[in-house]
């Protein structure tokens, strides 16, 4: 199994490191197998290294003799010490199972233990192994710029950074910075998107996977005193009234935990008496990915929806609504990513003999987060296309579990159509060294994406256009050091034009391809897709960082009016991800990337709107806090809209044990009942709140 992980992973893993785990996994599942043969088979080849080096030693001047020559009971006295260890090692893994509610395979290995230990010190663990600080350690990876904890959404990694921008910045003193709580919104962008990925190293275990408390208090005074934060609200707060305005149903997104590896639901009691509670605070669903790596992660075609049925089932049971995420990709390399979910075996399988099906970059490398929508129509999934793949796939949901889909249960069903779930390139890749705000790198150099880059250029009879651009520069470039995205540069000449258009075209097309079948699938149920934000060097001309990411929308040209007539055409709504909380007080936060959020989401709202698109939307930076409630709240209610426009539906990120938590809660039940259209009444008064 362990084999299995790292061939998933794409990663390799040395021998000692394979007998290591293998042992672990023995002494894990039969506490009775302490004995030799155990210790023998686990240790040889980590006593072989020791034993090398003792060579090395010896044969230096001074050293003497030879291997063999070391005594008969420092060998034995190894064993035993490799014994020891290992025993210990079995015993941690067992009760960090039983008692610690990490979210660990029962055929867990030591990576996984150290991954898990890692995230909840506040450390980035990447799905390869790539470990670096999150913003809270305060360090800085070569280049200067602050590491990123990079997340789950195009949006949400978009926070800014001063020279070069940070996405989160920390002081020595402990408090946070305006940039850092700007930029806390990057979900997944390359990280953009909503989802928050790093992990303060002084939380509380019970967090792990979450954002510090004190994340979402933006607009607030923090102090620290002793570690602990005490937040102050503004006694001159002002709010509008949102009584009588049309109501918006709300959701909270579950955890991405929620369901086990093993399709298993993780913590049913403590999951039930939080739905309990957003029950009693009126709130009217919840929203959860349904991830292709858990249900059909082993073999092709063979589904397993168990713990997803007995969750739709406790939430049928208490009234609510459901809202799913048809999840196409993997989980673990993004922010606000707590668990590692990859992958199916058998996608990565395939991937080991033909790395193709992932999307690439110039320099080569791939990214396994999703499967490039180059092979949309190509057979090289074990006979089926992907398109194929994700039909059966919303198939077999459809008809295992249509008892909840035909009664209401489940009121909208988000179709995956790239990285995070969202409709963009991985064009921003943290794993690959990516950094906000950097451009980002172009993804179409997989053979079947340059394939049909060959047919464009060909129909056009330049065939010498079969390439991408040459002058983009790298990840973390800016748009006018390159000629291609400065000002007057490439993106706007007849190549330019070209390839934009093609590879603009291609995530339109892919798109138009599954949300076709996705309405085939679940007919008059309502189905979505999800946008993010990519507002970094919106202010320049070419909108780098909106081209890399497949949205051809620089200044001379509207790149979103094409994907919401596409939207329209399936009868889908527009779920957009966005960090209102972000920018709060904070306008000059983003001069420095020239970027401008809240313009782009007026933009791609206002091609829905053109377009009879409905709109949902998604928090990506979570907030306990009545300022940026308020803040969210205008962005859903649209107070100065003389049209009286609103969303279809708001849905909260994310389900945490520190927004059930006293003050937490009624402030939270305040913002259901202004979305619900509810009288709420306002007290201007000063409190303090210890997190």
């Amino acid at each position: 199994m362990a084999t299995d992980m790292h061939k998933l992973l794409g990663t390799s893993e040395e021998d000692d490191d394979e007998d290591m785990d293998m042992d672990v996994k023995e002494e894990d599942d039969d506490h009775r197998n302490r004995g030799t043969t155990r210790a023998a088979s686990g240790s040889s080849n980590e006593e072989f290294m020791f034993q090398q080096s003792m060579q090395d030693q010896v044969g230096t001047p001074g050293g003497g003799g030879s291997r063999r020559s070391r005594p008969l009971e420092e060998k034995e006295r190894t064993k035993l010490r490799e014994r020891h260890r290992r025993a210990i090692t079995a015993r941690i893994l067992g009760g960090l199972r039983r008692h610690g509610n990490y979210n660990l395979r029962v055929r867990a290995d030591i990576n996984d233990v150290i991954a898990a230990l890692a995230r909840e010190a506040g450390w980035v663990v990447l799905p390869d192994g790539t470990t670096f600080p999150s913003k809270s350690q305060g360090t800085k990876p070569p280049g200067g710029s602050s590491a990123v904890a990079a997340g789950s959404s195009a949006s949400h990694i978009a926070s800014q950074q001063t020279s070069p921008p940070a996405l989160r910045v920390v002081s020595s003193g402990g408090h946070r910075s305006p940039v850092e709580l700007s930029s806390c919104r990057m979900k997944g962008v390359f990280a953009p998107g909503p989802s928050p990925y790093d992990i303060p190293p002084t939380q509380s275990p019970e967090l792990v996977g979450s954002v510090n408390k004190a994340d979402g208090l933006v607009g607030c005074s923090v102090d620290v005193i002793n570690s602990k934060q005490i937040l102050e609200i503004p006694p001159n707060l002002t709010e509008q009234d949102f009584s009588g305005t049309p109501y918006v149903p709300v959701y909270v997104m579950l955890p991405l935990g929620v369901i086990n590896m093993k399709c298993e639901l993780a913590d049913r009691d403590g999951l039930l008496k939080h739905l309990r509670i957003l029950k009693s605070i009126h709130v009217d669903g919840v929203k959860v990915d349904c991830w292709w790596g858990i249900v059909e992660g082993h073999s092709p075609q063979e589904y397993n929806w168990n713990g997803y049925r007995q969750l739709f089932q406790m939430v049928h049971d208490l009234n609510l609504k459901i809202q799913v995420l048809m999840s196409f990709h993997e989980c673990g390399g993004n922010v606000g990513d707590d668990v590692c979910i990859p992958l199916p075996h058998w996608v990565a399988e395939i991937g080991r003999t033909n790395p193709d099906i992932y999307f690439t970059d110039r320099e080569g490398r791939r990214n396994p987060e999703c499967l490039s929508w180059g092979i949309d129509k190509e057979r090289v999934l074990r006979g089926r296309t992907a398109l194929e793949v994700y039909f059966d796939y919303m198939r077999s949901f459809r008809i295992e579990l249509a008892e909840f889909v035909e009664d209401g249960v489940i009121s909208m069903i988000e179709i995956g159509l790239g990285p995070c779930g969202e409709l963009r390139y991985p064009s921003c890749p943290i794993k690959h060294g990516w950094r906000y705000p950097g451009v980002g790198e172009f993804q179409c150099y997989d053979k079947y994406l340059l394939k049909s880059l060959r047919k464009a250029a060909d129909s056009r009879g330049h065939l010498f256009w079969a390439r991408g651009p040459d002058n983009t520069g790298s990840y973390n470039s800016q748009p006018q050091g390159t000629g291609f995205f400065c000002d007057g540069g490439d993106y706007d000449g007849l190549y330019g034009r070209f390839f934009l258009k093609w590879y603009s075209q291609v995530l339109i097309d892919h798109a138009d391809q599954i949300l076709s079948l996705a309405k085939l699938v679940f007919n008059s149920s309502c189905i979505a897709a999800k946008l993010p934000d990519v507002h970094w060097w919106y202010r320049t001309a070419s909108h780098a960082a909106e081209l890399t990411a497949g949205f051809y929308n620089p200044s001379n040209r509207d790149g979103y009016a094409a994907i919401a007539s596409t939207l329209k055409k399936h009868g889908a709504t527009l779920s957009f991800v966005s960090g209102e909380v972000q920018v709060l007080n904070r306008p000059d936060d983003f001069s420095g990337a020239l970027g401008e959020p809240e313009a782009v989401a007026w933009q791609v709202l206002n091609a829905a709107w053109d377009s009879e698109t409905p709109i949902a939307r998604e928090n990506s930076l979570p907030c306990h806090d009545r300022v940026g409630y308020n803040k969210m709240l205008e962005s859903v209610k649209f107070p100065n809209d003389p049209d009286r426009r609103h969303l279809s539906s708001f849905a909260y990120s994310r389900l945490i044990p520190a927004l059930m938590e006293g003050h937490n809660v009624v402030e939270f039940e305040r913002f259901v009942k202004k979305l619900h259209g509810e009288t709420v009444m306002n007290h201007h008064h000063q409190h303090h709140q210890q997190v």
